[in-house]
């Protein structure tokens, strides 16, 4: 979609130039578009972009033999892309006032089509559960089959949404009553709009654990759909992104969400199978466990770049070699700015290695479990009185930030980067009917630490810079810290 807008775009430059570079700057659009992946980066991109197309269109009209420097020569500025036209020249008045109009026009959309993407909490693919399969997804791994293996493995213990059964809402028959048709493009009435929000009215009564949020979220469903603002959903996707936006807006927390499947849900839980668990295991291991990088950098720092926190019973040995072969450094520096979350256990296992006595990690998904405490001291680890920095991003998520928080709230670790994403609760997901379903968190903990965690609002650094100077920024405040001793 976002090539095809571009692609238009192109078309409001002079004839010669799209014939002399149209492909090239497409070309260019692509490799940006693959190379910059997540909300923010898609935003900045569209806003080079946009910035470009107002600056370049008028001067190629003002040229008879324009040039695409950047794209033709292949040149990046800065390391990044760059859309730039250098040469310019009179514009036809007519052609300046169409081309101004359209991108007027462009910008609305791209702006219209993001607020839609972000309500629909659609980031990093972060879907409760894949349509396809009807598997729970407790968190957003980098591939679709690793979020599969993840829960077959074990959905119960991973943060974000778990499944210890696909709950059919109360008084829906295992055939769904108000069955909708499997074809994303049927049109919703009005009835079938009401009966969806009235059981998912009743989910949150029932299940929430804040009942008093509860009861204001249900109501603010009932007030949205009475003021005719549901008017205009009349498809599944459509309705399932704008319920789930109105829960959050009056809830503020994240992990409660309105699915939409395309193919009938299951009446039963989700089978976690022998085979699906064996090719998680499979994919873990291809992916190294999600561990990106553990080096030894310059002034004996160790850096541990980790994307995921993969189920210990699956990754606990590689986790343990990552961590050991870190054991003599002076410092230690943990990259969690792509890090989607994962299992507490592997949480309080990474942890393990940063204390010399057991220490509580709080997780905001249920009471205290054997889990919680870390299993310190570690057998010949010399990590647990050396310097921690955590790098953090608008994109850490989950259980990533309980790693996070528990660390800061310890006052064990400096935090470095941005506030992270701000997901804490989990949610069970409670089958509607054959398409509609529902993650609801059901628990509240006890957090040691204050009334709050960092659901909605996310974990803030110690030390605030853009994620992308977060690592130089660890390493010199780890390098004045050891200067100091």
């Amino acid at each position: 979609m976002s090539e095809k807008i571009y692609a238009w775009l192109l078309r409001l430059y002079p004839s010669s130039f799209q014939r002399a570079y149209g492909e090239e700057a497409l070309q260019l659009f692509r490799d940006r578009f693959r190379d910059e992946p997540g909300f923010v980066a898609r935003i900045r991109l569209w806003q080079d972009l946009l910035a470009d197309v107002f600056v370049s269109l008028p001067r190629q009209y003002r040229y008879v033999h324009p040039a695409l420097a950047s794209a033709s020569s292949g040149q990046r500025v800065g390391g990044v892309p760059c859309f730039d036209v250098l040469e310019s020249g009179s514009p036809r008045p007519a052609a300046l006032c169409m081309g101004g109009l359209l991108s007027l026009v462009m910008l609305v959309a791209v702006s219209i089509l993001m607020s839609w993407k972000g309500g629909n909490g659609s980031l990093r693919g972060s879907s409760l559960f894949d349509p396809a399969s009807t598997t729970i997804h407790s968190s957003a791994l980098k591939s679709t089959s690793a979020r599969d293996g993840e829960n077959a493995a074990s959905a119960s213990d991973a943060f974000g949404a778990r499944a210890p059964g696909a709950r059919q809402s109360s008084g829906q028959s295992a055939d769904g009553a108000s069955a909708i048709a499997a074809n994303a493009n049927t049109t919703l009435d009005a009835a079938e709009r009401r009966r969806v929000i009235d059981r998912a009215a009743a989910n949150l009564k029932q299940y929430y654990f804040d009942h008093d949020l509860a009861q204001k979220t249900a109501d603010a469903l009932l007030d949205h759909e009475n003021d005719g603002e549901d008017k205009a959903a009349t498809s599944g996707p459509v309705f399932a992104a704008l319920l789930t936006a109105q829960m959050r807006d009056t809830s503020h927390d994240m992990h409660l969400v309105m699915e939409y499947s395309q193919n009938p849900l299951p009446a039963g839980p989700p089978v976690q199978t022998a085979a699906a668990m064996e090719r998680f295991r499979e994919e873990m291991l291809q992916q190294h466990c999600m561990i990106r990088k553990a080096e030894i950098m310059p002034h004996n720092l160790g850096y541990l770049k980790l994307d995921f926190f993969p189920d210990e019973a699956v990754c606990g040995a590689e986790l343990k070699k990552a961590m050991t072969s870190l054991n003599r450094v002076d410092a230690i520096i943990f990259d969690l700015r792509d890090n989607s979350g994962g299992f507490p256990n592997t949480v309080s296992l990474i942890a393990s290695y940063l204390f010399d006595h057991p220490v509580y990690m709080y997780g905001p998904r249920t009471a205290p479990t054997v889990h919680s405490w870390t299993h310190s001291p570690v057998a010949g680890n010399r990590l647990a009185n050396k310097p921690v920095f955590v790098l953090t991003s608008g994109a850490t998520w989950s259980g990533a930030e309980q790693f996070s928080y528990n660390l800061k709230m310890l006052k064990r670790a400096t935090l470095v980067g941005e506030v992270t994403r701000g997901g804490a609760h989990s949610g069970v997901f409670h089958r509607i009917d054959d398409h509609f379903g529902m993650g609801i968190p059901e628990e509240r903990s006890i957090n040691p630490y204050g009334k709050t965690d960092w659901e909605g609002v996310g974990v803030t650094p110690d030390v605030k810079v853009k994620a992308a100077d977060a690592l130089n920024t660890a390493v010199m405040l780890a390098e004045a810290r050891l200067q100091q001793k």
